[in-house]
C-alpha cells in the first residue's frame, strides 16, 4: 500500500464525510453558550466567513477552527499531509489566509472576532476555554 495509513477508496470516502458546519466542536460551543443564556444566529452568510456564531447583542462573532483545516500553528493536531504535499499546502495556505482577510473586515466593521480552536476542547482544557469564551464575549457588556 506504499505506506499510505488508509486505502485510496477509505480515504476518499472518509474526506467525503467531513462538514463544513455543524462539525462537534461547534455544536458543543453553541451548546454551551445556549444553556449560559446567550442567544445568537448560526452560520449567518451575510458576514464574511459564514461565522459559526454570531452574538448581535455583543457584538461579537466566534469562530470554532479544525486546527488541521486551519493551520492553527504550534498545535500537534497540525500537520502537513505527507502525499499530495503541493495540492495541500496551497488549499491550507489559502484557508489561512481567507481567514485573516474575513477576520480583518469582520474586525473593520466593528466586530469582535474570536477564534476557538479545536485543540482547546479536549476534555482536559474544555471547561477552562468555554469559561474564558464566555468571559471574552461578554466582558464588555451589550451594545444598545
Amino acid at each position: 500500500m506504499s505506506g499510505e495509513r488508509y486505502a485510496r477508496s477509505t480515504r476518499s470516502y472518509t474526506m467525503s464525510r467531513i462538514r463544513g458546519k455543524d462539525t462537534g466542536i461547534e455544536v458543543m460551543v453553541r451548546r454551551y453558550l445556549f444553556a449560559r443564556g446567550l442567544r445568537f444566529r448560526k452560520n449567518d452568510r451575510r458576514y464574511p466567513g459564514h461565522p459559526d456564531v454570531v452574538l448581535p447583542k455583543w457584538h461579537a462573532i466566534v469562530f470554532v477552527n479544525g486546527c488541521f483545516w486551519h493551520m492553527h500553528e504550534g498545535c500537534a493536531k497540525h500537520s502537513m499531509p505527507k502525499s499530495h504535499v503541493e495540492f495541500w499546502s496551497a488549499k491550507l495556505l489559502r484557508n489561512r489566509e481567507r481567514d485573516r482577510e474575513q477576520h480583518r473586515a469582520l474586525r473593520e466593521a466593528g466586530w469582535r472576532v474570536i477564534d476557538v480552536w479545536e485543540c482547546e476542547l479536549g476534555r482536559d482544557t474544555r471547561d477552562e476555554r468555554l469559561e474564558r469564551l464566555y468571559r471574552e464575549i461578554t466582558a464588555s457588556g451589550p451594545t444598545a
